[in-house]
């Protein structure tokens, strides 16, 4: 028994190592009809504790993984659809969807292992069973579209990571099979988009042309019962470098979103919303805010522009789920009136102006109390810096002349 452990183990190291990753194709239905579908390979990397140091294995989903039917659902009005797959003594690999009606996502991604299976973890010095939660994934994609992404996608998840490979799934899906138009992630994107002649690689982007000041726009998202769950008021400008058509030539450009031409949708839950800005036909931008409720404190957390204007030579994707931008209090808005530069990838940052968010905890349609930024702060703090600097100076004179006066009557005494 104990040389079967050693030897499931050395293969398991083995074909992580060889990057032996099997493909697997996994499927939740509801009766006949299949509402989330993955082909895919992924492995993780996980570290963990023995008895006298710790230790890093690579463990890969294997093809015998299987579709937990007891976990796994299509979703309801009160519950996100989940697809569950088990594999091993009591390993899970687990992503849960949210859709805003343009968009769906992975809201959260799960890994489940087991720390009792010494052929996976040998000298554990632990049994527990281990779930670790990622609520940032950033795989998301149009509805009526199949994610695909060749490239490795590396996620951390707990003190584990999750690399998926040669992904492709969909889920609130219309039909069977995976719809045949794919949403391409960024990092086939950045591949794909390339400049196509070395010429072009090498021209310098030139400064882009001031387009002036974005109009002020105000975004609202609704729950299910046609309440506020989210307010947003700001103008947006989008600092962009793309492939140009014409110019055969990567440009930077300064393009604002136009509110009157702007759909707009998203999705509220506990910890995480979502704001969705759809300029018609072919400009989508989506925010996505997380609220901590140890700390009662919210951030944007993320940012992705999916674009197709008539200029660019392939379609225009960016993303990122790693931000740290709009920080406020649970019960309280975010305000900047001075204009804000949230880099988003190196081909795209978003220029805000007069900007007031709030996507947690809105009562009566109303923003709460706002918190300023911290370039408000300090232009308020300017004046008040400069009328202290010259009270200080009016005072130092006046002391000056009194002393002199003193002085002077000092020299006309009596003798």
């Amino acid at each position: 028994m104990e040389l079967s452990h050693t030897v499931a183990a050395l293969l398991v190291a083995c074909c992580a190592g060889l990057g032996c990753i099997q493909a697997v194709t996994l499927d939740v239905k509801e009766g006949n009809s299949t509402c989330i579908k993955a082909e895919l390979s992924a492995s993780f990397s996980i570290t963990y504790d023995t008895i006298s140091s710790t230790r890093t294995v690579q463990v890969p989903l294997p093809d015998s993984a299987t579709v937990d039917t007891g976990s796994s659902s299509c979703g309801t009005d009160e519950s996100l659809p989940w697809l569950v797959a088990v594999f091993g003594p009591g390993h899970a690999l687990g992503l849960s969807f949210s859709s805003n009606g343009s968009l769906y996502s992975v809201a959260n991604l799960t890994l489940q292992y087991n720390l009792s299976d010494s052929a996976t973890f040998p000298e554990a010095n632990s049994s527990d069973v281990v779930t670790v939660v990622s609520a940032t994934v950033g795989i998301w994609a149009a509805i009526n579209t199949t994610y695909h992404c060749v490239s490795p996608v590396t996620l951390r998840v707990g003190g584990a990571t999750v690399t998926f490979s040669d992904m492709r799934l969909e889920a609130f899906m219309p039909g069977n099979d995976l719809s045949p138009t794919e949403s391409v992630c960024m990092a086939d994107t950045t591949t794909t988009t390339a400049p196509p002649t070395a010429a072009a690689s090498t021209t310098a982007a030139p400064a882009p042309t001031p387009s002036g000041t974005p109009e002020h726009g105000t975004y609202s998202v609704k729950n299910n019962n046609g309440t506020v769950c989210l307010l947003a008021q700001m103008g947006l400008q989008f600092n962009i470098s793309y492939v140009s058509k014409s110019q055969n030539k990567t440009v930077q450009d300064l393009v604002n979103l136009t509110p009157s031409q702007t759909n707009v949708s998203g999705l509220c839950e506990a910890s995480r919303a979502t704001l969705v800005l759809t300029e018609e036909p072919n400009t989508t931008l989506s925010f996505t805010f997380t609220l901590n409720s140890t700390t009662n404190k919210y951030h944007l957390s993320g940012i992705s522009l999916l674009a197709m204007w008539p200029d660019m030579t392939a379609r225009f994707l960016a993303s990122n789920t790693s931000l740290e931008y709009l920080r406020s209090s649970l019960g309280r808005s975010y305000m900047c009136n001075a204009e804000q530069t949230l880099i988003v990838e190196p081909t795209l940052s978003l220029n805000t102006f007069r900007l007031q968010v709030q996507p947690f905890g809105v009562i009566t349609d109303q923003f709460a109390t706002a918190e300023e930024c911290q370039m408000d702060q300090d232009q308020m703090l300017i004046p008040i810096i400069v009328g202290a600097a010259l009270a200080g100076l009016v005072l130092i004179v006046l002391i000056a002349y009194l002393i002199g006066r003193k002085r002077s009557h000092a020299g006309y005494q009596t003798i």
